[in-house]
């Protein structure tokens, strides 16, 4: 079976570990075996970050399938030392909110060489990938550069302005007001062509728990990414990021705020819309004990709480049967 999901960086990686044992392949590393995953990740949250292009949901997912990402964080290299950090600090070197580990900054340089001596995104994430064997084809949604901003009002002088999502999400944890939310370089991007063969031939779509705004809507917001999902003979079923009317982490709450979405398990799916409509669903999972009622998708309630491997194995088996009860003939 080909199966591809749509992620973003911490939530996406701890499903990708899920999706691969409810597959039968070991959730850490990668094995021989029939069955192909390849996962489509957000690249709204790239940034260059002292002359280095950091790419957070690519390397959160790459070093979680890996066992190397740093599991209290969430991010990050497990066993992490921070002495670039020390001394950027000490020569007043700005962002001083955003810090690279020594380790992790490796990954920066091999990217960063690569994408300036011409190498796509995709190309340089294959290169990376060759290293840590994840197990998943991890292909960014686009080369193209693509990186989302919030609009706030400033903490400090109480002035509208536009800050990258990095500042927002890691400087400020999202505390200023989110007027609007936009994936600023989208409209000039375009899908890559491996992302698009990838949906096309997929046997199942899945959408990952992640954010709905910042890291799902940013796919959907790289032209020719929505028509791939539309067009594919693929049952397509999302997972609720939303349990019990709050987000399963981080703040995604304040981002649908930020469009205009209520944080319901219904809102969201209705947000993603029904694929026999305008929309790119086919099922949507809720959390036991949520509702939702979406024209022209089947929703199914299961446990949602990827507790842990086994917990989340068994919501990617639950979403391959819904997959199977909506796939067309």
């Amino acid at each position: 079976m080909k199966v591809v999901v749509l992620v973003g960086g911490v939530g996406g990686a701890r499903f990708l570990l899920g999706v691969k044992a409810a597959l039968g392949l070991p959730a850490i590393g990668e094995a021989e075996s029939e069955h192909e995953v390849t996962a489509v990740v957000n690249v709204g949250d790239d940034v260059w970050m002292h002359g280095l292009r950091v790419c957070p949901d690519l390397d959160t997912c790459m070093y979680t399938l890996a066992d190397a990402i740093d599991t209290e964080k969430g991010w990050g290299r497990v066993g992490e030392t921070w002495s670039a950090k020390e001394e950027l600090a000490a020569y007043g070197a700005e962002p001083t909110w955003f810090g690279l580990g020594d380790r992790d900054i490796a990954t920066h340089l091999v990217r960063s060489r690569m994408l300036r001596a011409g190498y796509s995104l995709t190309s340089v994430t294959e290169a990376l990938c060759a290293r840590w064997k994840p197990g998943v084809r991890l292909l960014p949604v686009t080369d193209d550069r693509v990186e989302t901003h919030v609009a706030i009002d400033d903490p400090e002088t109480g002035e509208g302005r536009a800050v990258h999502f990095q500042e927002w999400w890691v400087r400020h944890r999202a505390e200023p007001k989110a007027h609007a939310i936009a994936p600023v370089g989208a409209d000039d991007a375009k899908v890559s062509q491996e992302t698009r063969d990838a949906v096309e031939q997929a046997d199942v779509v899945l959408v990952a728990p992640s954010n709905p705004v910042v890291s799902i809507g940013t796919l959907l917001a790289v032209p020719g990414f929505r028509d791939a999902l539309r067009s594919t003979s693929a049952p397509v079923v999302g997972l609720s990021p939303i349990v019990g009317g709050k987000p399963l982490r981080g703040m995604a709450d304040a981002c649908l705020t930020a469009i205009g979405v209520d944080s319901t398990a219904e809102a969201v799916g209705a947000h993603y819309g029904s694929r026999e409509d305008d929309g790119i669903l086919d099922g949507w999972m809720v959390h036991t004990g949520d509702d939702a009622e979406i024209a022209g998708v089947e929703t199914r309630a299961v446990p949602l709480l990827m507790s842990d491997v086994d917990a989340t194995a068994a919501m990617a088996q639950e979403a391959f049967e819904l997959a199977s009860a909506v796939k067309k003939p």
